[in-house]
């Protein structure tokens, strides 16, 4: 049985005033929190690239769990669409050095965005199942900072940096159930990178989320033979304040189920899910979880987690 045995972040120590960029839009401190939901982003510092804080994370996650040594890792999956330099190499390849993993460790990239975390579990475990390894790192890391216009405010205001890193292997705290994916690419223009500044449509975003994300998470549910009833937790991408409690509020009343902290690092992509994993549910007495992603491509998963015994 092959499940989540650990999670461990690295949050950059730099951070952005969000009340301070707010104003110069012409936004108060209510605004901000009631719309974007943090009052601080999270930065990377200029020496920083995209694999240092994914090591900063595996570094943090070895640390965690000592059971976890490094020579013992056999696979590294790491979620980015903002790697190193221009992308090649691969990323995952750069973290695997400087994290000092074996030279036998498979590495390989996944290239989503905030959907990337339950995306990202479901590959890992098929391909430790089908290549018969047994200890894993999923690494989330995508520091938008490097493709932010901070004159836009439908962009500058939301994102944070951020990397976590989850152990999968067996014995595992929390087991991965029944999981549906989606993707709708006629939506493709509402979140991208247009000349090196990534561009978002908050509306259309907003849209879709309403449209597609309860709805998968009632369905998945059902595959696990539960409902709201029976889950403890309902843990989705924090996109941003606003989106988490409509939501929240299309959830009815089980929409007091659904966490939202955007633990004052801000929109941090693939990283928020297992970001509130790490925070709430590790300590928590929940038997079972649903998590939701969605955001670039259009994409979007959902999943249902259960505590191993």
């Amino acid at each position: 049985m092959i499940g989540i045995k650990g999670i461990a972040s690295y949050i950059p120590a730099g951070r952005i005033d969000n009340l301070a960029q707010a104003a110069l839009f012409e936004r108060d401190e209510a605004f901000v929190m009631a719309k974007i939901g943090t009052r601080t982003l999270a930065v990377k510092g200029p020496d920083e690239e995209t694999s240092d804080l994914g090591v900063a994370a595996i570094r943090n996650l070895l640390n965690a769990n000592p059971a976890l040594r490094v020579e013992n890792i056999d696979a590294l999956v790491v979620v980015t669409q903002n790697g190193d330099a221009e992308g090649l190499p691969h990323t995952s390849a750069i973290v695997q050095h400087k994290a000092g993993l074996p030279t036998s460790t498979a590495s390989f990239d996944i290239a989503l965005g905030c959907s990337g975390f339950v995306y990202g579990l479901y590959v890992l475990k098929g391909f430790m199942q089908a290549a018969n390894l047994k200890n894993g790192i999923l690494v989330t890391v995508d520091p938008y900072s490097k493709h932010i216009n901070h004159a836009d405010r439908a962009t500058a205001l939301l994102f944070g940096d951020a990397a976590t890193a989850t152990w999968i292997g067996e014995d595992p705290l929390w087991t991965l159930g029944p999981v549906r994916f989606g993707t709708d690419g006629s939506g493709a223009e509402h979140l991208s990178r247009q000349d090196g500044l990534f561009r978002m449509n908050g509306r259309e975003v907003l849209d879709f989320a309403n449209a597609r994300v309860v709805p998968q998470i009632k369905e998945v549910l059902e595959m696990a033979g539960q409902t709201l009833d029976t889950v403890d937790a309902i843990l989705l991408h924090q996109g941003s304040a606003t989106i988490v409690d409509l939501l929240a509020r299309n959830l009815g009343e089980h929409g007091h189920k659904v966490i939202k902290d955007l633990c004052e690092v801000g929109n941090t992509v693939s990283s928020t899910v297992p970001l509130l994993l790490e925070r709430h549910a590790a300590e928590s007495n929940w038997s079972s979880l649903v998590l939701s992603g969605f955001g670039v491509g259009l994409s979007w998963g959902a999943a249902v987690l259960q505590r191993n015994g």
